[in-house]
């Protein structure tokens, strides 16, 4: 599933973010005018997400993974938590 952030968020106006979720793991695109970054993540690596979701604005979402801190903001409420709950699950199944 791909989660793509808002172009009327802060910061994502010409290059929105990008979460692609897949059976493995997450791949974070966060682009930049002139260079941008890209990180994959395989959820055993994944130590925890952080979500905030404010009650006006757009939620970021933050992934802790070997001593690293990977964040995208500009999502809606319920794609974060969709992100959240999907790595969780995948983490439940890299662990068996």
């Amino acid at each position: 599933m791909k989660y793509i952030a808002s172009r009327l968020s802060e910061g994502n106006k010409l290059f929105p973010a990008e979460i692609l979720v897949e059976q493995t793991g997450l791949t974070i695109k966060i682009p930049g005018f002139f260079s941008g970054d890209e990180t994959s993540l395989p959820y055993s690596s994944i130590s925890a997400v952080e979500i905030d979701t404010p009650l006006i604005g757009y939620s970021t979402i933050r992934f802790y993974h070997n001593g690293n801190k990977v964040e995208a903001h500009g999502f809606s409420k319920t794609d974060v938590q969709e992100i959240k709950t999907a790595v969780e699950n995948g983490r439940d199944k890299a662990g068996r």
